[in-house]
């Protein structure tokens, strides 16, 4: 939904219902700032964790009849 439709969509609400969509956004909003903010990851924290067969590249028996 784009901003003037949602803007459109808020200006045909009653009054009462506005306040409590301000309310929500309020709440969205204090939501966002209580989040923990991401860790910083490091550059190769998984170097060697992860190791391929020698044969990774190689093609697999199945697709033999199609090379």
């Amino acid at each position: 939904m784009t901003s003037s439709a949602l803007k459109m969509e808020f200006d045909s609400l009653p009054k009462s219902l506005k306040k409590e969509v301000a309310e929500f956004v309020a709440l969205l909003k204090n939501k966002s700032k209580n989040r923990p903010a991401l860790k910083h990851r490091e550059f190769g924290f998984a170097k060697g964790k992860i190791i391929l067969s020698k044969d990774f590249d190689e093609p697999l028996d199945l697709f033999k009849d199609y090379i």
